[in-house]
């Protein structure tokens, strides 16, 4: 290798600015105890030589990558996709500036959120949905690497954030039953589980039961006349995908109401509602479940359920860098969030002759 392409070392630093290795090692890992001058000079050499620490070599001697892991639940495309976790991002984000943090993204390793754990080089995990755990907590149990569970199922001994899912869904539909609609779809994002909503787990099972328990002031249940049960992928795509599967019906037995589990699903109607000509609310309602941005900006405007889902992803890295810190056993928190029903324009009375 020629010189120019060589790679500067440490002793390259070190010896044009006269020091030792050691001063040089001191003045990126523990520059108090170098005098300000000292560190000045140093600093200046390698940024004329373009010097970089070793990022393994530091892990190795520091075991610290200062890097928090998203665990996620599904695949980069997926995720990227849906603005939720843009705002659930800039929430974890906030944390890692203030924090001097960086983030790893982390979805799943040949479909498995479990084979991820072991190639993802972070001090902790922030874990996203974990509905059904299928191993994970305890393999980040015998990693004894601290983590963080959000919208997952609930572990006594680890800390958790999660919204009171069944509240929002439950004010949503009373809304649309008080609208006086009984024709009324529930579009919940695939579960994995097969069998019907009685297998379902985690932050799609709160949801059901809040649906449940509205209908049930009604004298109403999901195996009701009129009342449609169906499971899609969580994307705009299973969205239209619904809304085709739901408006093949004859007209009689349509829904004069979908309610979706996600905002992306509830895009994914609209968009199918306008290809196929048909007026939102005039002849169906459509309701979301999260208040991303996008959800204003849609025409119409989408009624839907209000999480903070920017606070939920900075308290979520919050009490990893707290457990991250510690010297001694970290307080374990559990954080349920409130949420809020936000009606606009997607929704409306049943049409008429409905």
């Amino acid at each position: 290798m020629s010189a120019r392409n060589r790679r500067v070392t440490m002793q390259d630093v070190a010896d044009r600015a006269n020091v030792s290795k050691t001063a040089v090692s001191l003045a990126f890992n523990n520059s108090t105890r170098l005098s300000e001058a000292t560190v000045k000079n140093i600093l200046e050499v390698a940024a004329e030589l373009g010097y970089a620490q070793d990022p393994a070599a530091r892990m190795l001697r520091t075991r610290r990558t200062d890097s928090l892991g998203l665990l996620l639940p599904q695949q980069l495309d997926r995720v990227l996709e849906n603005p939720y976790y843009t705002q659930f991002l800039q929430g974890i984000g906030q944390t890692c500036q203030r924090e001097g943090f960086t983030l790893l993204l982390a979805p799943p390793l040949r479909g498995s959120m479990l084979k991820t754990i072991p190639y993802a080089a972070v001090d902790g995990f922030i874990v996203s949905g974990l509905e059904h755990d299928r191993g994970e907590v305890d393999a980040l149990r015998q990693r004894r690497i601290p983590f963080v569970l959000v919208d997952s199922e609930l572990h006594g001994d680890v800390p958790s954030v999660e919204i009171d899912d069944s509240e929002g869904m439950e004010n949503l539909v009373t809304h649309l039953l008080d609208l006086g609609h009984r024709r009324i779809a529930l579009v919940a994002f695939e579960s994995g589980t097969g069998g019907g909503h009685r297998g379902w787990r985690g932050p799609v099972l709160r949801r059901m039961q809040g649906a449940i328990a509205a209908l049930a002031a009604l004298d109403l249940t999901p195996e009701s006349p009129g009342i449609t049960l169906i499971e899609v992928a969580c994307t705009r795509a299973g969205g239209a995908q619904a809304f085709q599967q739901l408006w093949s019906a004859p007209e009689g037995e349509r829904p004069t109401a979908i309610v979706t589990f996600s905002d992306i699903i509830a895009l994914g109607v609209l968009d199918a509602a306008r290809e196929a000509d048909v007026s939102v609310p005039g002849q169906v309602s459509v309701s979301g479940f999260d208040d991303t941005v996008a959800a204003n900006w849609a025409s119409p405007s989408l009624t839907t359920v209000r999480q903070p889902i920017e606070t939920k992803g900075r308290l979520a890295a919050e009490y990893l860098v707290e457990a991250i810190s510690s010297t001694g056993e970290p307080p374990v928190h559990h954080q349920r969030l409130h949420t809020a029903l936000l009606v606009r324009d997607s929704t409306g009375p049943v049409p008429k002759g409905a």
